[in-house]
């Protein structure tokens, strides 16, 4: 056999060798908040489009663990023992949730987080959530032409949050005009939450501008609450969205609501899937964490906005 005969044998056997040792996407195991809110059901969608466009014949399993962690660690450990490539998940408990992340991986199988960073995850994709704050607490500035007194509504502490508000906390510090009344006070992702934390503030301030609250449920909760004490000349500005933050910039009867930093869950979890395909096989993201861009949505552009339940 000579020289080039020998190389290309070797070629050869190399790409079978290769295509041999590939791994197909067969089985993917999913865990997410709740099934009950659109956001995880956006993506459970994307996940399960990218999945099947990968490989049509793809088991996917989504699954709520309902915001109980020790729900997601049973979640996991099932589809350990189930035998799934890979797994997504949207950690109940960024920190608590590492050891199931770790017992997945000791059983060779990849776990990438989606909207929120996980201890020991071997990726993460999510908004660019500090962009999302920057962009929803400058407009706050705009309309406010540099002066006002602004509340930050916080939430959980959360990479997603601490995010959100950091950014929106250097945009408004960057203005001297501009007085942060409060930026402490937990919202907890909810409507009533946020009620709950306004009504505090309007009793507690004569005087407030403008809120930037951390999601759009809390946004919706504020709302109500300044109508209730009837205080209707207040900015609210959010993250998220949501198809209830969608109808609220389209209510003529809900003007104080005026933007949300939006989220893409369908691309995100279509990415994150993506990356996951690659991760089975070994092949790494460039960065372990993967920032996409929030589009502010306004009263002035919600309908042209493609939101969660829009169809792909």
């Amino acid at each position: 056999m000579n020289a080039r005969t020998l190389l290309l044998a070797t070629a050869a056997t190399l790409a079978l060798t290769g295509a041999a040792g590939a791994k197909d996407l067969t089985r993917i195991g999913i865990s997410l908040g709740s099934m009950g809110n659109p956001f995880f059901v956006a993506l459970a969608q994307g996940a399960t489009d990218k999945a099947k466009e990968i490989n049509p014949n793809v088991e996917v399993t989504a699954l709520g663990y309902d915001y109980d962690l020790n729900k997601q660690f049973t979640q996991i450990d099932n589809f350990i023992a189930a035998g799934v490539d890979l797994i997504l998940l949207n950690p109940a408990d960024p920190k608590a949730v590492g050891p199931a992340i770790a017992r997945a991986q000791a059983a060779g199988i990849p776990v990438v987080a989606v909207d929120t960073a996980a201890d020991g995850a071997d990726a993460t994709v999510t908004t660019n959530n500090v962009q999302a704050g920057e962009i929803a607490c400058q407009y706050i500035v705009d309309k406010l032409g540099g002066k006002g007194k602004v509340v930050i509504q916080n939430g959980p502490q959360v990479s997603a949050v601490i995010d959100r508000v950091d950014g929106c906390k250097k945009v408004l510090e960057a203005n001297a005009g501009i007085e942060i009344l409060s930026a402490d006070q937990d919202g907890k992702g909810s409507r009533d939450g946020g009620m709950n934390v306004m009504q505090g503030h309007l009793t507690r301030f004569e005087q407030i501008d403008a809120v930037f609250t951390i999601n759009d449920p809390q946004a919706i909760g504020t709302d109500l609450a300044a109508k209730q004490a009837g205080r209707n000349n207040i900015i609210i500005t959010t993250v998220d969205g949501a198809p209830d933050i969608e109808a609220a910039l389209k209510d003529p009867n809900s003007p104080m609501i005026h933007a949300s930093a939006s989220q893409d869950p369908y691309a995100m979890a279509q990415l994150a899937t993506e990356i996951g395909a690659k991760l089975i096989n070994g092949e790494k993201p460039a960065e372990p964490v993967t920032l996409m861009p929030s589009t502010l949505v306004t009263r002035d552009n919600v309908n042209e906005y493609k939101g969660w339940a829009a169809a792909r």
